[in-house]
C-alpha cells in the first residue's frame, strides 16, 4: 500500500499534526491471533503532509500480516519518513491487553 502526500500549505511554520487510529489490527506472528491497537502518529511536516485516506488504507493493510509490536511500530515510522520526510515524527502503538499484558511502543524520528 502506498502512502500519498500533498504539499504542506504552510512550510514556513512549525506546527504539529496528530492522528489517532483506534482500529489498528495485525496478527501475532507466534499464534496467528489478532492484535488490536491504537496507533498515534504525531508529526511536524516539512514540505509534504500525509493524505489521510491513503494512511487509513495503509494501516488496514497490516490486518492479515504477522508482526511483532516493536517491528510494526518501527515500520510505520520508517514508511512515513520515506513518504513525507517530516521535521519530526513520533509513532506510538498502544496495543490492547493480551494475556494480561498491554504494550506501548513509541518510536521517534528527528530530521538532521
Amino acid at each position: 500500500m502506498i502512502l500519498e502526500s500533498f504539499a504542506n500549505p504552510n512550510p514556513e511554520r512549525d506546527y504539529r499534526i496528530e492522528m489517532h487510529c483506534p482500529e489498528f489490527t495485525c496478527l501475532c506472528p507466534k499464534t496467528g491471533q489478532p492484535d488490536f491497537a491504537e496507533i498515534v502518529i504525531s508529526y511536524v511536516p516539512d514540505q509534504l503532509c500525509v493524505e489521510l485516506k491513503s494512511l487509513k488504507l495503509y494501516l488496514w493493510s497490516f490486518r492479515d500480516q504477522g508482526a511483532f509490536h516493536e517491528a510494526v511500530t518501527n515500520r510505520i515510522l520508517d514508511d512515513l519518513v520515506a513518504a513525507v520526510a517530516p521535521r519530526h515524527l513520533s509513532v506510538s502503538g498502544k496495543f490492547f491487553v493480551r494475556g494480561g499484558i498491554s504494550t506501548t511502543v513509541t518510536v521517534e524520528y528527528q530530521k538532521k
